[in-house]
């Protein structure tokens, strides 16, 4: 069946997420202004490279706006588990753009050990340079916070990428007043190479962290413990469980499982013993969403389905 095609309304809690993502795109704009002002003022290559980082976390800002836009889509016939995957392609992007930043990085400070220029003006560029750095210090704080409370991986991809970004500049910042005070031009384009190196990593992490994200990795462990200790204290002679698969998509989490229970138990029983284990579970962790399935204890068939594959039955013979 089609989806239908009228536009599907935001959910509200997730668009307050929104507003992070257009302060972080007005950081990458005012810092862009900053650095690039910076640079033309010393010329240094060091103050280059943080500037092209910079235009890297505004596409980057710009990219997690929109699929924090997407995964506050509530489901729709096309999409019954919701859109809240999109964060990780948000994630994905954004480690992307960083190893692109690190490679323009490189590539300028390569050309620059070649021909070494002086470094003018070196006193207001630093002033300039460490105002952009304590804005994007400011803005990394407020996202990391909103994205490990609204467990939003695209938040936090960004406020990682902000805070590389404040790293650069302090590197950066310190080749700039080294040079100028010694007088070694080639240690500028040697700090940005650093540079480039340094967030290489970060960019490399917040790829592998996406791709996970998009194969349906399982629950972290801290959340697992706690799904486990629910299920410890509801199990007993009486009642058993297998088949546990959990799964995260973006801040939605995911767990099914299979509740066993005496055969002889009614109906309203086993439904009421549950309802009482989905509960516990989702107030044990966020954002869940729980699928059980009541199997009788003392039936062969209901332990052939525990793999995610259920076993076939035998065919009867004559």
């Amino acid at each position: 069946m089609a989806a239908s095609r009228h536009p599907t309304p935001m959910d509200p809690a997730a668009r307050s997420l929104t507003r992070f993502a257009w302060l972080s795109i007005a950081a990458a704009v005012a810092t862009i202004g900053l650095k690039v002002t910076a640079y033309a003022l010393t010329g240094s290559v060091g103050l280059l490279s943080d500037a092209l980082e910079s235009v890297v976390n505004l596409a980057a800002a710009a990219m997690t706006l929109a699929m924090l836009a997407l995964a506050a889509r509530p489901p729709d016939e096309e999409h019954p588990h919701g859109h809240t995957k999109a964060e990780y392609f948000a994630s994905g992007v954004e480690g992307a753009l960083i190893l692109l930043a690190a490679v323009l990085i490189g590539w300028t400070a390569v050309e620059r050990l070649r021909g070494p220029r002086p470094i003018e003006q070196a006193g207001l560029g630093l002033a300039i340079s460490t105002l952009a750095a304590g804005v994007n210090w400011a803005v990394a704080r407020v996202l990391y916070r909103a994205g490990r409370r609204h467990h939003s991986i695209a938040l936090e991809a960004d406020a990682h990428h902000l805070m590389t970004d404040v790293w650069t500049s302090a590197a950066v910042l310190a080749g700039v007043g080294l040079v100028a005070a010694s007088g070694w031009q080639r240690l500028d384009p040697l700090v940005a190479l650093g540079v480039a190196v340094n967030i290489v990593w970060t960019g490399v992490q917040l790829v592998r962290r996406s791709a996970l994200g998009l194969l349906d990795s399982a629950l972290a462990e801290g959340e697992r413990r706690a799904l486990q200790a629910v299920l410890d204290r509801h199990q007993g002679p009486a009642l058993r469980f297998h088949a546990l698969r959990t799964r995260q998509a973006g801040a939605r989490r995911f767990v099914t499982l299979h509740v066993l229970v005496p055969g002889d138990w009614t109906v309203r029983a086993g439904h009421e013993r549950v309802e009482e284990i989905e509960r516990d579970i989702r107030a044990a962790v966020p954002n869940v969403t729980v699928l059980t399935h009541l199997e009788a204890l003392d039936d062969p068939s209901s332990f052939e389905d525990e793999e995610l594959d259920r076993r076939p039955v035998p065919a009867a013979h004559d």
